[in-house]
């Protein structure tokens, strides 16, 4: 089929038009602003609790978001304020004071103020959030408690964030923007987190990484980052595990797993530890291949601080995560096809599937401050992954229009019938070290920072693994008709070091402007690259108003390539492999305002990427194959939409809608029309949907409660996502010309706390006892929709080709019990 060779918004986005629609688009939610009030101005000294005059203290007036700094004196003066007025004084190094100030008309006020030093960690004082112009939105962990999610991992709350797309409840991953699995960042106090590398299937994957119980802060970017943030292409997910304010102590156990946390502060110190379990063999046998399932998932986490003095802290980090999942098939019997078509296959199986994943993560913070407004950190981390993958299946299947059977054949409605044999026996070993320096320093209206760090990836990869397939009988491997395909025997044995550093300033050029400017450089061993990327954003709140905010960013992305965008189909590694990249170019606009009853916020974003060197892919469930020896160009378009407010108190509901478009351009790729004895012509396919294309994704998180009893409490998710382009594994990216089906899912939860001081009795065990005591009644898949991972391809006798869907979970109901002591 010829494709148009013109990318969708490709040229007409440069252009003075396309320009100009992004401008006047937020320039009109700005008109929406104007409104008349009083105003006063206020000044004042900042001293610290010895009488020192304190400069570059940052004054922060949250109403009117006013910033300045206090001179050399220690002085500070606003003009211009609202007569209700909260400031917020902060430095780095001491602890921030924030007051509510109702200030006298057409006069000048006067406010002292007097800050204590601060003797917290600098990886726990979140600096850039004093002038962050960056394209970051928070998650607060202790809303995932509620939140009814079938994988039992906090990333899945973060599919509920605008631009972000998933298709598998059963996996902690997700593709932001158009960009798959691997183009994603996740950091834990500033030490970045790696991934197993051959997860196949959602039910194969463990817990994810974050540990929402250990978690004091989460922020989330789908693009737009700032250049502190280390090189890949699509979004950024930033956690922090901090001080706990008091001793605190939770466990949690339901139908699919189990968790606790303990949260020790000492003089000096404190210690956080967690440990989660996961369960899931009972939802994995409601699925349509029936057998034996065997399950294990744990993950176990440790944070210890020490300080030394005032100025010198160290900090170690230990994670240790495993998944086990053992699979002896039985049969399947899977129902596909059209209403006019009805099909059904039937399987059975004799054999056995073993997957095993052991992640280690060992890390040591040494972290210095040099006086008030200077500090350095340098962080070392170890990460060892140990993954096998075990299959010998065979399967006997037979596929009909009706009832069909493995009958020999005696039905009339039969299509086919064969065997095919999956055989794997991989293992992968990898262990990557890092070692990284950041410097800080704060000045009166910036912030600075810069880093340097050198990376060590080693891996051991030995993969053998084949497909037989014999469409014509049942039959067992030495007899038939086998065809074998997909034959890879490859033993690989690499190491890539990799050195990259960073420069960003971040700084306010008014009391309404913020803006931040940087760039990254990396080079790696293997491509020996020396990529350069600036990066800038601002943002700019119109009006001397904190209800609206503009926001701008753009830069280059470079993304090196990791050992699987080294390794083709056949197993073996391209030596010419080159780096991705896009440049990316982003506007969004915040709203606040009153409505529904609550306040609101709405927030919408509008972005181009120009993908313009990319390695193409497939996906098949959640394996990404690189075609590593070719190369493309593309882009991603679209704008995300979402709007959210508490509908009852302390229940954030959440409404997004994103519109996505991406494809790309395959160089030199062709095939040849006509067929045999008939002369063919070339035919340059143009641009192609790329594998994550999913135009539509709407998203909800309804919360409520019951309005005569408001300790019980609903909590809604419902997500949609549109098709997907998909085709059989092995061929060409042209030949996706099949689609995955819509994915429709909702999950509902009930939740009770026996402990909410709104309830009408709370029984004096539990009040003498607990912070808090919840039951929750969870119905995953409430519609009990049919939703597919991916397809198994199998052909009839005439070699006409099939798409058997693998259905993902249906309808299953949890229940659970969170129980929080009371701090002594």
């Amino acid at each position: 089929m010829k494709r148009s060779s013109q990318p969708f918004f490709r040229q007409g986005f440069y252009s003075q038009a396309g320009f100009s629609f992004i401008l006047f688009f937020n320039l009109f939610l700005c008109s929406l602003l104007s409104f008349a009030q009083e105003f006063s101005s206020i000044k004042g000294t900042v001293r610290s609790s010895r009488g020192e005059l304190l400069s570059g203290v940052t004054v922060l007036a949250t109403q009117s978001r006013i910033i300045t700094q206090t001179d050399d004196e220690g002085a500070y003066l606003i003009n211009s304020v609202p007569l209700n007025i909260t400031l917020t004084f902060s430095r780095l190094g001491y602890k921030a004071v924030t007051i509510d100030l109702g200030l006298l008309p057409s006069r000048e006020n006067i406010q002292d103020i007097i800050l204590s030093p601060e003797v917290q960690s600098l990886d726990e004082i979140n600096i850039t959030e004093k002038f962050s112009g960056s394209n970051f939105k928070l998650v607060e962990p202790a809303k995932f408690s509620a939140y009814p999610t079938v994988s039992g991992s906090f990333e899945s709350l973060i599919k509920n964030m605008p631009g972000v797309s998933a298709n598998n409840e059963l996996s902690s991953q997700y593709s932001v923007r158009g960009g798959n699995f691997d183009e994603n960042l996740l950091y834990l106090n500033d030490i970045e987190i790696f991934r197993p590398l051959s997860i196949s299937k959602g039910q194969q994957e463990s817990l994810g990484f974050i540990n929402p119980d250990m978690a004091s802060n989460v922020r989330f970017s789908a693009g737009g980052f700032e250049a502190r943030y280390g090189d890949k292409l699509s979004s950024v997910l930033d956690v922090r595990y901090s001080r706990p304010d008091s001793f605190s102590a939770e466990a949690s156990a339901g139908f699919l797993g189990s968790s606790a946390t303990l949260k020790l502060p000492f003089k000096g110190s404190y210690v956080l530890a967690g440990v989660r379990n996961k369960r899931n063999q009972d939802l994995l046998e409601r699925q349509n291949l029936r057998g034996n399932y065997k399950s294990k998932f744990s993950d176990y986490q440790l944070l210890y601080r020490q300080d030394i003095g005032t100025k010198f802290n160290v900090s170690l980090f230990g994670n240790y995560n495993t998944g086990e999942l053992d699979v002896v098939p039985g049969e399947r019997e899977t129902e596909f096809g059209t209403s006019d078509e009805v099909l059904k296959l039937y399987v059975n199986y004799d054999g056995l599937e073993a997957t095993k994943y052991k992640t280690g993560v060992a890390a040591i913070t040494f972290a210095y401050n040099f006086s008030n407004s200077s500090a350095i950190k340098w962080i070392s981390s170890v990460t060892g992954l140990k993954e096998s993958e075990d299959t010998k299946l065979l399967g006997w299947y037979s596929f009909d229009e009706r009832d069909g059977g493995l009958d020999g054949g005696s039905n009339p409605s039969l299509l086919g019938r064969g065997s095919q044999y999956d055989f794997t026996e991989n293992r992968v070993k990898s262990v990557i070290y890092n070692s990284e320096l950041r410097i800080y320093k704060q000045y009166k209206r910036s912030f600075l920072e810069m880093g340097a760090r050198f990376q060590n990836d080693r891996i051991r990869d030995n993969i053998n693994e084949y497909v037989a397939l014999d469409s014509t009988s049942f039959s067992s491997p030495g007899g038939g008709n086998w065809i074998y395909s997909d034959i890879i025997d490859e033993e690989t044995d690499i190491s890539i070091n990799r050195i990259n550093g960073f420069l960003q300033n971040t700084f306010s050029l008014n009391p309404y402007l913020t803006f931040a400017a940087g760039i990254r450089a990396n080079y790696n061993s293997f491509t020996k690259e020396t990529l350069i990327s600036p990066r800038l954003s601002f943002m700019y709140y119109p009006g001397n108003s904190e209800r609206f905010l503009l926001r701008f960013s753009g830069g280059s992305y470079v993304q090196p390539p990791h050992y699987k965008e080294l390794r083709n189909y056949d197993g073996s590694l391209n030596p010419r492999a080159k780096s991705q990249r896009s440049f990316q170019l982003l506007s969004g606009a915040d709203y606040k305002f009153n409505g529904l009853g609550t306040k609101l916020k709405f927030t919408s974003e509008v972005y181009y990427k120009f993908l313009s060197r990319l390695t193409p892919y497939k996906t098949d469930d959640l394996k990404v194959r690189y075609f590593s020896d070719q190369e493309s160009k593309g882009y991603a378009a679209g704008a995300d939409f979402s709007l959210s407010g508490n509908f009852a108190r302390d229940l954030e509901s959440t409404f997004r809608l994103s519109y996505m478009k991406t494809e790309e351009d395959i160089k030199d790729d062709f095939y040849l029309t006509g067929g045999p004895g008939i002369p063919g012509a070339a035919v340059r396919p143009g641009y192609l949907k790329r594998p994550t294309d999913q135009r539509i994704n709407l998203g909800i998180l309804f919360q409520d409660r019951l309005l005569q009893n408001p300790t019980y409490k609903v909590h809604l998710n419902l997500l949609f996502a549109s098709a997907l382009p998909t085709g059989p594994a092995g061929s060409q990216r042209y030949q996706d010309v099949f689609k995955i089906p819509a994915y429709k899912r909702v999950d509902i939860g009930f939740s009770k706390d026996f402990a909410d001081q709104d309830s009408r009795r709370i029984p004096a065990f539990i009040k003498k006892y607990f912070q808090s005591l919840s039951a929750h009644a969870e119905i995953f898949n409430l519609l009990n929709n049919k939703n597919t991972a991916s397809y198994l391809w199998l052909k009839d006798a005439r070699s006409v080709q099939y798409a058997v869907p693998n259905y993902l979970t249906f309808r299953k109901f949890n229940f659970r019990i969170i129980a929080e002591l009371k701090s002594r």
